[in-house]
């Protein structure tokens, strides 16, 4: 049997118990057992011995033009179990969730969900679907100006009365049983956008599955708390074993590795389109972990701080700015040095850097770069002057993703390849191969598509765009890791040095503060869109960021 070890609490999105992988008598999870439970595919107790299979994958491959995407791929994830899959940036993981939901054919392989064997080159959405295969992605596709209940009517249909009219009533008792059933907690009637992050991708998790009625499916969930904070991913997190409780098969992609550990049962690590390795989650370390996933160790892979100090006079001084709802912030900073900038949601830290680059007008106060007012009126006004932003959201805000590789990395210096009436195109292409190759762009060529490329090297070509300009002297980075994998994630922050290092200096927002504290030279504070405090070095640790951001006005006595 599979006795389940995980939690105290009753299936519901509050924190539940979770089958694991089969095998007799063993035992999933690392907090105390209260009493064997036998679960089938219902997450009801059953006779069974063991638990079946709920996705079967065997020899799956797939070949786009020049590069082999996926490679006899073998995979099993089984009914009430939350299964891991973790890998690199352009390992593969995207490539076989888009073929397991029908977006794209495989190329060979079969695949089996629910019992139900077919060739994976005659899966197809409809099937999929039918079969019970349902995906979850990072941003759900929600309306936000529409309640709890019409976004899931719209995920189904719309029940009607005999006069063919809208039942509101039926769409809202509808709403209310799906709620209860998983324990979400908000009401029918609020409206999208009122909820937190983490609510609104229960409510998807609810849509997907409410015609599944009693019939167990597999839930991929993709990314989906890479852009929360971390009270909201434990709730996440609850709903996710909540779900495998209920006898549904969890597949988890994720970066965030902690999480990993922390609520799955088993790991699949993907390398380079194949199924590298197979672990059980409870005899798994994190080191272990990061060495399957990028080939080396935890300690090569750690962000570090500068060992030389920042020096000279101050490359950016910022005197009681005012902008959107960031008040009367006063900083600077200095060559060389990397200032982190730590805060909740909400707090005023995006908004910090797209004033300080002209994108946020600015009310109040004044900016001086290298001495001189820099009040830059536009983002164009900020770039001349080197100063350059990565955003958050790199997709709608950073990348061109219709245009190719090498396009998006030499559209910061075009001017340099005019030569009278012109255009030098072959040395653009020579040049932009050099710079995939400097910064680590993985890309089957420089013709691709920006939108093939995986989110990591998407980051690190745009990275390649704008410290590739000798100009640079501020470089904004917000969120800089997110959706990044671990390899990747040092990468980027070995390239960010190499900047500093030759005199620029950088401001990082991020909401990961274990790696905040582990890279930045000094930190401040940001809460309500005032700065509340400034950490040195010597004082940075995450439990230091985080106890200041949560500090209540009038706690901090320092």
């Amino acid at each position: 049997m599979v006795r389940l070890g995980n939690n105290r609490s009753k299936p519901g999105w509050g924190g539940a118990a979770s089958a694991g992988p089969s095998g007799p008598d063993e035992v999933i999870g690392t907090n105390e057992v209260t009493e064997p439970l036998i679960v089938g595919v219902q997450g009801t107790q059953t006779a069974s011995t063991e638990v079946p299979h709920a996705l079967v994958i065997r020899g799956l491959s797939k070949v786009f033009p020049g590069t082999q995407a996926l490679k006899d791929i073998d995979l099993d994830v089984r009914y009430g179990e939350v299964h891991a899959l973790c890998g690199g940036n352009g390992c593969g993981k995207s490539t076989l969730i888009k073929i397991l939901s029908g977006f794209g054919p495989a190329d060979a392989g079969t695949v089996k969900i629910g019992g139900h064997q077919l060739e994976a080159s005659d899966l197809d959405a409809k099937t999929s679907y039918e079969l019970g295969f349902r995906v979850v992605h990072q941003d759900p596709p929600l309306y936000p100006d529409l309640s709890v209940a019409e976004n899931i009517a719209l995920g189904a249909r719309y029940p009607t009365t005999p006069s063919g009219r809208v039942s509101w009533r039926k769409v809202k008792q509808r709403a209310e049983e799906l709620i209860q059933r998983y324990g979400i907690q908000t009401t029918a009637e609020t409206l999208v956008r009122d909820l937190p992050v983490s609510v609104r991708t229960q409510v998807a998790i609810a849509t997907a599955l409410q015609d599944v009625d009693a019939k167990p499916c597999v839930v991929a969930l993709d990314e989906p708390t890479a852009a929360l904070p971390a009270a909201e991913v434990q709730v996440l997190l609850a709903a996710m074993r909540s779900l495998a409780a209920l006898g549904h098969a969890i597949l988890f992609v994720s970066h965030r590795l902690d999480e990993v550990l922390a609520a799955t049962d088993r790991v699949t690590v993907m390398r380079d389109g194949r199924v590298y390795r197979d672990h059980r989650t409870s005899s798994l370390t994190e080191a272990e972990l990061i060495e399957s996933i990028v080939g080396r160790t935890a300690a090569e892979l750690e962000p570090r701080r500068s060992q030389a100090s920042a020096s000279g006079d101050p490359i950016l001084t910022v005197t009681n700015l005012g902008a959107g709802p960031v008040r009367h912030v006063t900083f600077e900073v200095r060559r060389g040095e990397v200032l982190g900038v730590a805060g909740l949601l909400g707090s005023g830290r995006t908004e910090l850097l797209r004033a300080l680059y002209g994108g946020l007008k600015k009310d109040e106060g004044e900016i001086k770069l290298e001495g001189n007012v820099a009040n830059f009126n536009s983002m164009d006004q900020a770039i001349r002057a080197g100063v350059v932003m990565i955003p958050e959201d790199r997709p709608r805000a950073g990348a061109f993703l219709d245009m190719t590789v090498d396009e998006n990395m030499d559209v910061s210096v075009l001017g340099r390849y005019w030569k009278g009436l012109g255009f030098r195109r072959e040395s653009m292409r020579r040049d932009a191969e050099v710079l995939r190759t400097r910064f680590g762009v993985k890309a089957a060529s420089g013709a691709s598509p920006m939108r093939t490329l995986s989110g990591g090297n998407q980051q690190k070509a745009i990275l390649a765009r704008w410290l590739r300009r000798e100009e640079t002297s501020i470089l904004l980075l917000d969120e800089p890791t997110q959706g990044v994998d671990v390899g990747a994630r040092s990468d980027i922050y070995a390239l960010v040095r190499q900047v500093t290092a030759n005199g620029a200096a950088a401001i990082v927002v991020s909401s990961d503060f274990e790696e905040l504290a582990q890279f930045v030279d000094r930190a401040v504070i940001l809460r309500n869109g005032r700065l509340t405090a400034s950490v040195p070095s010597d004082e940075l640790t995450a439990h230091r960021l985080n106890e200041l951001v949560h500090m209540k006005s009038g706690d901090n006595n320092d």
